[in-house]
């Protein structure tokens, strides 16, 4: 089985002094019939946007972060409020 290819949605936001900073504002995935599906979080005023590939460094990171939750998930802190 082929390993689906995940997407960062990128947008380039314009700074009051000039240049742009790039905002993450979403997500995509490829299907079986390589077809990409896009799931935006946001939506840049200019309706432009940009699809990048996750890199090593973005599974690395995303990987330490699940890490970290699944962690703080299993053993709730003695202040939280019982629901």
């Amino acid at each position: 089985m082929l390993q689906k290819r995940v997407f960062k949605v990128m947008a380039a936001i314009p700074k009051r002094e000039g240049g742009h900073f790039w905002m993450r504002c979403g997500n995509g995935h490829t299907n079986k019939d390589d077809s990409i599906n896009v799931y935006l979080d946001a939506v840049p005023r200019d309706l432009k946007f940009t699809l990048r590939e996750l890199d090593d460094e973005d599974l690395r990171r995303r990987e330490a972060y699940r890490a970290t939750q699944s962690g703080a998930e299993a053993a709730p802190s003695s202040d939280s409020i019982p629901l």
